[in-house]
């Protein structure tokens, strides 16, 4: 390893984020970044480190009451000519800033300078989470060690603008398909149009009225859109079929196989395939360590929309949350940036909860 990929997680938590940016560490190339990383963690005598391909696992073992889990993922999207980090006044602007490095800096500090919380703390810091669930960190975790991922409460570091966002919610694609008859375009009343016949999918789609249930407190919106259409054989040929692919966003007091059934009621007479499915997270912020970090935070909690590896937690029984630095609206822009000062209150909130000062 080189001198510039040695990192000092005694540093303060912003320079640390800035180290952390400047190790490139593409999906899929985070060797650099793992190998900084867990030898950083090795030389911290109070952790029980393990490595799992590019994913480095450091845990307490003090016999605590509770065990949370910290993660974050190493790995970002490819290079847009945003590195090195800079700092412009109170922002730290670079590949990585926000999703997720700053995230992953506070993870560091904590686990290097809080050798006895009041909770034992589990610190995944994985690999691949921008690119296929094949790939994912967690996923490959969740089925290889499985034990790693098991505690009382879980906390995601996506950037959440430095407010707990609570669970998150399921995602399911399906194909819609629509069939006809060829004929040629010259005596098109010898066929039948399956992308006229589509005309009633975007039909039902624009009448679509969101479900927004309330769960733990917290008001999600559903969604249900088109995000693709293809259909067609040659500029001369009435097409014989045509399909539309749909996403829907279900709150998550739906499992997938309730947001199915919801979905082929709603495209009845209509053929369905499913070709993508997430289920999401519920808040859970009503056990005991969810409800003292929502206070230790400010006590505002808002539902996450989007979805994240919270889902990976919640299918093995751990409640969790998004809650990190940066706003996730500037993930994978090329003017990625994060405030300072959203680093420094996640550092000194999750240092609080877990019962230490620096």
């Amino acid at each position: 390893m080189t001198a510039q990929h040695r990192l000092d997680l005694h540093a303060d938590v912003v320079d640390l984020t800035e180290q952390l940016v400047n190790i490139e560490s593409v999906s899929r190339d985070e060797q650099a970044i793992a190998d900084a990383v867990e030898t950083a963690l090795r030389d911290v005598g109070h952790l029980e480190v393990t490595r799992h391909g590019h994913t480095v696992v450091a845990r307490t073992q003090l016999d605590r009451s509770e065990r949370v889990v910290i993660a974050g993922h190493l790995d970002t999207v490819p290079v847009n000519d945003n590195l090195p980090a800079r700092r412009e006044g109170g922002l730290l602007h670079g590949l990585g800033t926000c999703d997720m490095k700053g995230g992953v800096a506070v993870g560091l500090s904590l686990a290097a300078t809080l050798p006895e919380p009041e909770r034992d703390v589990t610190y995944i810091f994985y690999e691949a989470e921008e690119i296929d669930a094949e790939f994912n960190g967690l996923f490959l975790l969740s089925r290889s060690a499985p034990e790693l991922m098991e505690a009382d409460f879980a906390i995601l570091m996506e950037p959440s603008n430095a407010v707990v966002e609570a669970g998150c919610q399921g995602t399911l694609r399906v194909a819609v398909r629509t069939t006809g008859e060829r004929a040629h375009s010259a005596r098109s009343w010898m066929g039948v149009n399956a992308i006229h016949a589509a005309a009633g999918i975007l039909d039902r789609l624009a009448g679509y009225e969101a479900r927004r249930p309330v769960i733990d407190g917290l008001e999600y919106h559903e969604g249900l859109n088109a995000v693709s259409i293809s259909g067609g054989v040659a500029g001369n040929v009435i097409p014989d079929e045509c399909t539309v692919e749909v996403n829907h966003r279900f709150a998550p007091d739906r499992s997938v196989e309730e947001a199915e059934a919801f979905l082929r009621e709603f495209f009845e007479g209509y053929d369905v395939r499913v070709t993508d499915a997430a289920p999401g997270a519920l808040p859970g912020l009503s056990v005991p360590a969810a409800a003292a970090f929502l206070e230790a935070v400010g006590g505002q909690a808002n539902p996450k929309f989007g979805w994240t590896d919270v889902s990976r937690f919640s299918g093995l029984g751990v409640p969790a949350v998004n809650f990190g630095p940066g706003d996730p609206l500037l993930a994978h822009k090329q003017d990625e940036h994060v405030p300072v000062e959203h680093i420094t209150r996640c550092d000194r909130q999750l240092r609080r909860w877990l019962g230490g000062a620096r």
